[in-house]
């Protein structure tokens, strides 16, 4: 059933030459990761081109989730690269095991702006429900 499954991820990239680690928490990560790929978030991410997962996990509550990401960015370097090999010891990118190929595809990357124009409204509509309820 589909609210038994994780849907929640937090994970860790890094850049081709394994120089940089950058952590985060997503509730898509086929989506998230094609966001990187494309360098579309601003920042840290961007600017050293980390697009290479190389350590992941799921969860079913984005509050545990959060909880973990801020623990591993609390981490320091040497602790996050035993987290990394202790469940990926040769740093295999594991991209394509969780979109399916790399780099993604035309059509992947317009499923991906679809979602996020499908979300944006939603977010928006969620916003105006709350500002009408204020003014009740």
């Amino acid at each position: 059933m589909y609210w038994n499954r994780p849907r929640f991820w937090t994970y860790i990239l890094t850049n081709w030459e394994h120089t940089v680690l950058y952590t985060g928490m997503t509730n898509h990560m086929p989506f998230r990761l094609i966001e990187h790929f494309l360098g579309l978030d601003d920042g840290f991410s961007k600017a050293y081109q980390t697009k290479y997962l190389v350590w992941h996990k799921e969860t079913r509550y984005v509050l545990n989730a959060i909880a973990l990401e801020n623990e591993i960015k609390n981490l320091r370097r040497n602790g996050k690269i035993a987290l990394i090999e202790e469940q990926n010891p040769l740093w295999h990118h594991q991209n394509e095991d969780i979109l399916g190929n790399w780099p993604p595809t035309a059509a992947q990357i317009e499923d991906m702006f679809e979602y996020r124009r499908h979300e944006d409204l939603r977010i928006m509509k969620a916003m105006e429900i709350a500002k009408q309820r204020g003014r009740e």
